[in-house]
């Protein structure tokens, strides 16, 4: 399987291994690996000898040139995320992940999550369910009290991020965010966590995530309450692991008096 071998020949060897050299700043706060980098290469090679004709997106590829994105919401495309969670890779922790997804005109219609430490493989299809290591993922019973929140908003101003969580912790129990999509989303289907906030909307970071959540009967969304798709323009992400914590985490966060919805900018 393409994933578990470039995994195991280019991921895996260099966990906690990686030169002083083999780390850059892509951009401020953001690092880069030549892990990332040669993954992706690989992913690329191999899904492109699919021959199935979708153009293929990579996370990569994009920070060299951003034209890539302008039209991934159109027809049919390979979105991969080579090592999600790049800067617990570099610093030599976990989680961190590899996620493909198969997107047709903005939605996702099949993906796979992989985490590389565990070899734990998951993957969904549209309208046929999630299953995770081959089996089917069992229906969740975990009912909290207080639900448990992971609000990944390390992107805001300080002040904003600390309103945002005093604001939160009034009916939610928040917990710290794993730094990596990749696991947030599995966290949600397998019962660890019950909501998620994400700041930003890269389609490599949540299209996998996104159906696996929805096909396991999660639920995700825009800030806006708008559906989730690849390309939209909306602002942040919320996803929960069913419809009554989505709604009852979105009273709460998307409240106008949290602060969320009137940031300027899109993320």
């Amino acid at each position: 399987m393409l994933m578990r071998d470039v995994a195991a020949s280019v991921v895996m060897p260099r966990f906690r291994s990686l030169a002083p050299g083999e780390i850059a700043e892509k951009s401020p706060g953001e690092v880069v690996t030549i892990v990332d980098r040669e993954a992706e290469e690989r992913l690329y090679d191999g899904l492109a000898a699919l021959g199935i004709g979708a153009r293929i997106v990579g996370e990569e590829a994009v920070s060299r040139d951003p034209a890539l994105l302008s039209r991934v919401g159109e027809g049919q495309v390979w979105l991969i995320d080579p090592l999600d969670g790049t800067a617990n890779f570099a610093a030599g922790r976990f989680p961190f992940g590899m996620m493909i997804a198969l997107v047709e005109d903005g939605e996702p219609v099949e993906s796979w999550i992989l985490d590389p430490l565990s070899g734990r493989l998951c993957h969904a299809r549209r309208g046929e369910g999630a299953t995770c290591e081959g089996q089917p993922v069992p229906s969740r019973n975990v009912r909290r009290s207080p639900p448990r929140a992971a609000l990944g908003s390390h992107f805001l101003p300080p002040e904003r991020r600390a309103a945002l969580h005093d604001f939160a912790a009034r009916t939610l129990d928040v917990q710290p965010v794993p730094r990596c999509a990749a696991e947030s989303y599995v966290r949600l289907v397998l019962g660890q966590d019950d909501v998620a906030l994400f700041q930003r909307i890269l389609p490599w970071d949540h299209a996998a995530g996104a159906l696996f959540l929805t096909e396991a009967g999660g639920k995700i969304t825009h800030w806006d309450g708008a559906p989730y798709r690849i390309g939209a323009s909306g602002k942040g992400v919320l996803a929960a692991a069913d419809a009554e914590l989505w709604g009852m985490a979105a009273d709460l966060i998307l409240d106008p008096a949290a602060g969320l919805l009137d940031l300027e900018d899109s993320f």
